[in-house]
């Protein structure tokens, strides 16, 4: 499992987002909108809005070490719902 937060620095959310992941011990990567165009851009085809914050949670088939990555799912959350990232982190 892969977890993308794609967030802009003023935005409270994309803060109380990060807290909360943190509280939690999960691991994410962040993702500055207004340092990268390209993930602005994958943000928008994604989730179809330019809300932040952004979730998108990329599930992967067990492999072994030396097998490449290959994508079985992806969610995305937008906004900060507590509800739906409990959720789908148990997947």
């Amino acid at each position: 499992m892969e977890i993308n937060v794609y967030t802009i620095p003023t935005c409270g959310w994309c803060t109380k987002l990060k807290d909360w992941l943190k509280k939690k011990k999960i691991a994410f990567i962040e993702h500055d909108l207004t340092e990268s165009d390209h993930a602005r851009d994958e943000m928008i085809e994604k989730s179809d809005q330019f809300a932040t914050p952004v979730t998108i949670i990329k599930y992967y088939e067990d492999q072994k070490e030396d097998e490449e990555l290959v994508l079985i799912k992806e969610t995305v959350i937008v906004g900060f719902d507590e509800k739906k990232l409990e959720a789908a982190l148990k997947e």
